[in-house]
């Protein structure tokens, strides 16, 4: 399993909006892929929205988000779970 963190850093004025595409724009294109297995959304008081997502291999990209809405570009890191 792969798991891919996505972080961006809303504008302020732009935080709610930000949640909306990812929830309601970005995440969707996933949930068909049958290699995706979950998808979790998380949010800071500092306006930065996390998106944890599980996947069987190959994880794609979340589109890039409305630039009005960042106040950078978004980041992604893949992690893979260690044994213990």
């Amino acid at each position: 399993m792969i798991v891919r963190m996505w972080e961006a850093r809303a504008e302020p004025y732009g935080f709610a909006d930000l949640i909306s595409w990812v929830c309601d724009t970005a995440l969707p294109e996933f949930e068909h892929d049958p290699l995706h297995l979950s998808s979790e959304v998380f949010s800071s008081t500092d306006h930065r929205l996390v998106v944890i997502s599980k996947w069987r291999s190959s994880p794609r990209d979340l589109p890039e988000p409305p630039m009005r809405l960042v106040a950078r570009p978004p980041h992604s890191w893949d992690f893979a779970q260690v044994d213990r």
